[in-house]
């Protein structure tokens, strides 16, 4: 079983229709037809979205989205219309709120790797492939792969795994010209941010993009760039052959799995509560993610 450890109510405001519960982010329509996505300080791990929340993280999220779109503009519009915050809305929702265009969503999860780890590490110690392409002998954790490659995945509901596919399975879904727009347009992406990062002393190992198309143009959606999507390491902490350190939720993953916690992932039930001290070393690098590459202190 896997899912919302205790899946929250939904906040109804007047003028919003509420859509959907994400893992992170609430999702609404206003009275123009507009999507207005809240980005909520839920975390998860392991297939499982957490009853504790990491205070702000939520607003780290979007302000590095809102950041990042100032960035890739020239490479690809977004479907950002505006952070106004709607009428009537608590005020908690001051810096986390998107307004949106409608997409039409491209059911793909569109990856990009400069860096072999996670998922794509496990296929490549199984195949020495990741999704269909052919990698060279010899790559360990944390090894800089030859290029960037682009590694799809789909998009799975909360509580189930993203599944890597191969690009010719990406072009049979959304036919050849959308996937090979999505290849380009991803790795372009990619090298932009990998570029930007590693001033500011990050790798940026790996990084998902979500797509639609508006009009017939391609727009970039959701988040973009943050800790949520990406994987951030210090550049001078970089040693191939072992984990990374992160600036993610590594400190929640570490602790869930340690003896401190008590909780059996491989069995049924589900997570328990966050400690106070991995709460706010988890925070902390969110916050420093947000630091380190705007160069703007976190307020």
């Amino acid at each position: 079983m896997t899912g919302f450890v205790e899946k929250p109510e939904p906040l109804q405001v007047p003028g919003l229709v509420h859509l959907h519960t994400g893992k992170v982010r609430d999702l609404y329509r206003n009275e123009a037809g507009e999507l207005v996505m809240v980005a909520s300080d839920r975390i998860s791990a392991y297939d499982w979205v957490l009853p504790t929340e990491i205070p702000d993280k939520g607003r780290v999220l979007t302000q590095l989205s809102l950041w990042w779109f100032g960035r890739i503009g020239d490479i690809v519009p977004n479907h950002l219309i505006g952070t106004d915050l709607p009428k009537g809305a608590p005020a908690d929702w001051e810096g986390r709120v998107m307004v949106c265009r409608p997409l039409d969503m491209v059911p793909v999860e569109c990856v990009a790797r400069g860096y072999l780890t996670g998922s794509g590490l496990a296929e490549y110690r199984q195949t020495r492939t990741v999704c269909g392409l052919a990698l060279p002998e010899g790559l360990e954790d944390g090894s800089e792969l030859p290029a960037p490659i682009f590694t799809p995945a789909t998009k799975a509901e909360v509580g189930e795994h993203d599944e890597n596919v191969s690009y010719e399975e990406v072009a049979r879904r959304t036919g050849a010209e959308t996937a090979a727009l999505l290849r380009q347009t991803t790795l372009a992406l990619y090298a932009r941010a990998r570029d930007l990062a590693l001033d500011r002393g990050l790798l940026l190992a790996d990084t998902k993009f979500e797509f639609g198309f508006h009009d017939g143009e391609l727009m970039v959606a959701d988040e973009v760039l943050t800790p949520d999507s990406s994987r951030y390491w210090p550049a001078d902490g970089w040693a191939p052959g072992r984990p990374q350190p992160s600036y993610d939720k590594q400190y929640v993953r570490d602790w869930l799995t340690s003896d401190a916690s008590g909780w059996d992932r491989a069995g049924e039930l589900p997570p328990p509560p966050l400690p106070p001290e991995v709460v706010a070393a988890t925070r902390g690098k969110y916050v420093e993610a947000f630091e380190r590459l705007t160069g703007t202190p976190w307020t």
